[in-house]
């Protein structure tokens, strides 16, 4: 094989980095539930467990936890799951329609919630999930449609209003990943600061698919951090042999 085939076999896809970058999530976490929502989340916390978080718990998404080869290895019952969402021994990784500059998200309507021009999911357990143990989030297409001044309506709950209501002892959001960079909530006030951009992305593009002024984005900005050589291996040819991941982020 020539040494250029050998680097375009290589080459890591953006698709790639995002695994990486979901994985990161739940670096450190420890023995809780992951439960990610998506395609690249759900690889990201795979790789997390078979990696650097190998106390991570995994769940088939019904009632049972499972090991890494979707193995059945005990039952989640739902009463034992919402046990598990309220003592804050889940981390979840959901979608966002919508965020703004303190991470509220919204996942139920677009327009006025009296009239709205769009209908979504639904607030659904957003509330209860921020309040209770850390969300991240996934958004796979980064735009200002998305990443919004404010949230037409709020389903999960950001850093301001849950200070406003005096809710913050459980209430933590470590991550926010696009298919353009990692973002997190050290900003002022706990606004969304740019935490590391993907490769081929510029710092002024990320500006300007955000409808927000986004902290740490006035200087030089740090690139995603390349998988390893294992870590590689595992996404192609054990987590995601299909490139499943691929159709998800584009580039």
């Amino acid at each position: 094989m020539s040494s250029s085939s050998e680097s375009a076999a290589t080459a890591v896809s953006r698709a790639e980095y995002c695994v990486v970058a979901c994985a990161e999530a739940w670096r450190g976490d420890g023995e809780v539930l992951a439960s990610p929502m998506g395609p690249i989340p759900s690889f990201g916390a795979r790789l997390a467990k078979r990696t650097f978080s190998p106390d991570l718990l995994l769940t088939d998404g019904e009632a049972m936890l499972v090991g890494l080869d979707g193995t059945a290895e005990g039952w989640l019952p739902y009463r034992r799951h919402l046990t598990m969402v309220t003592g804050g021994r889940r981390h979840v990784m959901m979608g966002a329609s919508q965020i703004d500059r303190f991470g509220n998200q919204n996942i139920s309507c677009v327009g006025d919630w009296e009239r709205p021009s769009r209908q979504l999911l639904g607030v659904r357990g957003a509330p209860v999930n921020t309040l209770n143990n850390p969300v991240s989030y996934w958004v796979p297409r980064h735009s200002p449609r998305v990443f919004v001044e404010r949230v037409d309506m709020v389903s999960g709950v950001g850093y301001d209003r849950a200070e406003a209501a005096g809710v913050t002892r459980f209430h933590r959001l470590p991550r926010v990943v696009s298919d353009l960079g990692v973002f997190d909530f050290t900003g002022p006030g706990h606004s969304m600061r740019l935490v590391s951009r993907h490769p081929g992305v510029s710092v002024e593009q990320v500006r300007a698919a955000t409808g927000f002024e986004l902290a740490g984005a006035d200087g030089e900005v740090p690139y995603t951090r390349e998988p390893t050589a294992r870590e590689l291996s595992l996404i192609r040819e054990v987590i995601d042999p299909g490139g499943l991941r691929e159709r998800e982020v584009r580039g």
